[in-house]
């Protein structure tokens, strides 16, 4: 892959890039890139997760070095139960890993590190503890704003420690970026900020696009109507796609989203076409080779909701394929969530 190639995947579908000139500089020089995207083994993974794992799937293709920090610690600090965080760390780490083989990811780069194996030593939390020094309470609320679940008038201490915890990972995990959606922007920035105040180099921050859900703005764990669960069944995904919001001639919803940064990204990568069946009194089979075909069909109402809800259907079943035959994350889960 030559220079300008790679260079166009490290960036594809990126929302924002803080230091992109540092990137491109880094990526010239010939030196080994690496970075980490980091999740906290909280809820349910959902299909949600499909968009971060397929730029984890460009990052690797473009040769970086990829570490992903199941961060434990950080989900007790979110208010998950001490004594669940081995099994949903255990459920994450698969859930992740039969993702990541469904998109036919080469994962002969990426790493999988636990948090508490990285953050629990003498240096880390001396490190927790200088940078508390030079951080109010107000810019730690601030900055966990977006990410954490922090009460408005009267936050727990636990949600303020989390943006000081995530900017100290991008030193320990020794990596020139962190991956991460735009939710998470205002730690990002804090990290940048904050890091060399303890004299440790700022860091490259990417971030994605905020996916909608299907019903609302934004896909949320706490929202079932909102999210595919990668063990739901064909059906149950059919009928929340259905339901989803997905007016006429509006492509602003969840399902185009779907299509415009998952599904029809790995249609065009694998030179595939996005087939719409229809019946031959309503015009036949319609084939679409990228997004802006769709959406322009969509627009000027060529393309009926329905009938793209039921393509649409079909494409997320057969990727939780792997899901359904799978014994062991059906185990896991119900371990995790019993």
């Amino acid at each position: 892959m030559d220079a300008k190639k790679k260079i166009d995947l490290i960036k594809r579908n990126l929302q924002e890039i803080v230091g992109e000139k540092e990137l491109d500089k880094k990526l010239k020089s010939g030196k080994e890139f690496s970075l980490y995207w980091g999740t906290m083994p909280t809820g349910a993974v959902s299909f949600a997760y499909f968009f971060p794992m397929l730029k984890i799937s460009d990052f690797l293709k473009a040769g970086l070095k990829v570490k992903i920090l199941l961060a434990d610690l950080h989900a007790a600090l979110d208010g998950v139960s001490w004594d669940l965080l081995e099994k949903r760390y255990k459920y994450y780490e698969r859930a992740i890993y039969l993702i990541l083989q469904t998109l036919g990811t080469d994962i002969k780069k990426l790493e999988f590190v636990k948090g508490s194996e990285l953050q629990l030593n003498k240096d880390y939390l001396n490190d927790l503890l200088k940078l508390s020094t030079f951080t109010t309470v107000a810019k730690a609320k601030h900055s966990a704003s977006e990410a954490v679940k922090t009460a408005r008038d009267n936050p727990k201490l636990a949600g303020l420690i989390y943006p000081l915890m995530q900017a100290l990972d991008e030193e320990y995990l020794k990596v020139d970026a962190q991956f991460a959606g735009l939710d998470q922007r205002k730690i990002l920035v804090y990290a940048r900020e904050f890091l060399p105040k303890i004299k440790y180099e700022k860091r490259i921050e990417l971030m994605t696009p905020m996916i909608k859900g299907l019903v609302g703005k934004q896909m949320s764990s706490s929202v079932e109507s909102s999210k595919i669960d990668l063990l739901d069944s064909e059906k149950i995904v059919k009928r929340k796609i259905n339901k989803a919001d997905c007016v006429a001639g509006n492509f602003e919803n969840g399902i185009m989203e779907l299509l415009k940064y998952l599904i029809m990204v790995l249609k065009e990568d694998n030179k595939e076409k996005f087939v719409v069946e229809r019946d031959e009194k309503h015009g036949g089979n319609l084939e679409y080779s990228c997004y802006k075909e769709i959406e322009k069909d969509f627009v000027l109402k060529k393309l009926h909701p329905l009938d793209l809800k039921n393509a649409v259907a079909k494409e997320i079943n057969f990727l939780l394929r792997n899901f359904r035959k799978d014994k062991k994350i059906k185990e896991l889960y119900r371990a995790a969530y019993s």
